[in-house]
């Protein structure tokens, strides 16, 4: 590589996004004096998640690993029962289900969105399973209709691990709405974050109601300072799920913000797309597929190469010009822990093969700038592969 094409400045492969509102509610946050959880910015939060993927309840968790686990224990799981997901995702969506004895069952993604293949679901389903765990990747959605279809025949419950789906849909409809449960991440990788955050949602007023006490050490705490009973008690398993007040005043001044941060990264996503389309053409790399009914929030830009050797020299090129690329999950079957809590329902053909070939571009706001940049060192990289 020609010495000239060495960058002097690293633009990181993220930069979590803080605008101007969010200093603003924490310091009011810290004026009330009030830092717990469920005060009056964690109440405004709440309300915006319902408002805006609309459900019936959205509780502000710890993390979306909180949330996961909140579903698992509404699940009412049993040991041994079993849970139909993906393998293509991060360690939590697994975790929260073995916590609760269960076995998660890997099934095979579709080739062109990377998601849960709705086709394989149902081959995998057995006498033991009780729910089906859907993980909406870089905010495209999972095929939701025939997913749930196959959930109402089977009788099983649907947790949409949405971690990466604030602000997008499905056929219009916002993500983590779609399900029995959902969890959202507002982790600082996301588009909208609070540093450390997370939601479950639901459209039930069932498990709404037990997730409130649930989320509240499984007591009835919410209850009592509503003023619907006169003592709060322990009346359900439960553990701590919440954020403090000061998490959830930096991430009201996201929400107020989330149509332009999410406009700004669907240029960068978009900018991305049209530039990349030669190289696919030349079978160079693919690109991202997002279907007709998806609408995506450009969490996530990818690139696919031909195999995996060239992955790696994919990223460590586009180190090497300054610009942070990197790949995505292990798949979790693939693990040396999976063996001992696992087991695999299908085929993991696509898998494994989309795992080790895939490479993700920086999408932030404030990146703009730099857009030429990552552009051309992109189309020099792949095209110095071959």
């Amino acid at each position: 590589m020609n010495s000239n094409a060495i960058a002097t400045k690293t633009i990181p492969y993220n930069r979590s996004h803080v605008g101007e509102r969010e200093l603003g509610h924490v310091q009011q946050a810290m004026a009330a004096r009030s830092l717990a959880g469920d005060g009056a910015y964690g109440r405004r939060c709440q309300a915006w998640l319902t408002d805006n993927v609309r459900v019936k309840h959205a509780m502000l968790t710890h993390s979306a690993t909180g949330a996961l686990e909140m579903a698992a224990l509404l699940c009412d799981l049993q040991p041994g029962d079993e849970v139909i997901m993906p393998s293509f995702t991060f360690v939590p969506t697994a975790n929260a289900f073995v916590l609760r004895g269960a076995v998660p069952v890997f099934v095979d993604i579709r080739a062109d969105t990377l998601n849960l293949d709705e086709k394989l679901v149902e081959a995998a389903v057995t006498s033991r399973t009780r729910a089906i765990v859907p993980v909406h990747y870089a905010g495209v959605s999972c095929a939701m209709d025939e997913i749930l279809a196959i959930a109402r025949r089977r009788s099983l419950l649907v947790v949409e691990d949405a971690a990466q789906g604030l602000m997008a849909t499905y056929q219009g409809r916002p993500l983590g709405g779609l399900g029995d449960m959902g969890a959202l991440s507002f982790h600082g990788t996301k588009n909208i974050h609070c540093g450390e955050g997370g939601a479950f949602l639901t459209p039930s007023n069932a498990f709404g109601q037990r997730a409130e006490i649930i989320r509240e050490k499984g007591t009835n705490r919410s209850r009592f300072f509503r003023g619907e009973v006169d003592k709060y008690t322990w009346v359900d398993t439960g553990s701590s799920y919440l954020p403090s007040e000061l998490n959830a005043a930096f991430l009201f001044g996201q929400f107020e913000e989330a149509e332009e941060i999410t406009r700004r990264r669907m240029e960068i996503w978009n900018r991305y797309h049209t530039e990349f389309e030669a190289l696919e053409r030349d079978g160079l790399l693919r690109r991202p597929i997002v279907p007709a009914d998806c609408g995506h929030n450009a969490h996530i830009y990818y690139v696919l190469l031909p195999d995996s050797d060239r992955r790696t020299r994919f990223i460590d090129g586009m180190k090497a010009r300054g610009i942070g690329t990197t790949f995505h999950y292990v798949p979790l079957h693939e693990s040396d822990h999976a063996p001992s809590c696992t087991r695999v329902g299908s085929a993991m053909t696509n898998t494994s093969d989309l795992a080790a070939r895939l490479a993700r571009l920086p999408v932030w706001p404030g990146l703009e700038p730099e857009m030429d940049r990552i552009v051309e060192a992109t189309i020099e990289t792949a095209a110095s592969l071959c």
